[in-house]
């Protein structure tokens, strides 16, 4: 009880709110990371930490008990990364076939994503420098 507590929730700060956070991103992504199942936008940002967006279409992914628990373990994975460097809006879109994925792969598919996502966000950061 007397820990260290982290900050784990996925509070409205860690989220893409509105149509024009979604529209950013789209517009100009600075990085990417597609798998057959998945595709991550990134658009570098100035604000603390990253933000999550979800987009789960019905078309890709039909019922919706499969794009509720699609959306539960990509919140649950963001929530458990570490924060880095370049802070992002990161947008997940879904593609066919994603909701056929279990728990775990699905889970191991949006690490090594993301992992994958930092690397190119890095290299498209306007500052290269490693001011620590």
């Amino acid at each position: 009880m007397g820990g260290q507590t982290t900050d784990t929730g996925f509070s409205k700060a860690k989220r893409l709110l509105n149509a024009n956070d979604y529209g950013r991103v789209f517009e100009s992504p600075d990085a990417r990371a597609s798998h057959q199942h998945l595709l991550l936008l990134a658009k570098i940002n100035t604000a603390p930490g990253h933000r999550l967006g979800l987009v789960i279409a019905k078309k890709n992914v039909r019922l919706a008990v499969q794009r509720n628990r699609i959306k539960r373990v990509a919140r649950e994975v963001f929530r458990h990364l570490p924060p880095g460097e370049p802070s992002m809006d990161v947008v997940l879109l879904a593609r066919r076939g994603m909701g056929q994925l279990d728990n775990a792969e699905l889970s191991s598919i949006l690490q090594q994503q993301w992992q994958k996502l930092v690397r190119h966000a890095a290299k498209a950061a306007p500052n290269n420098s490693q001011d620590s």
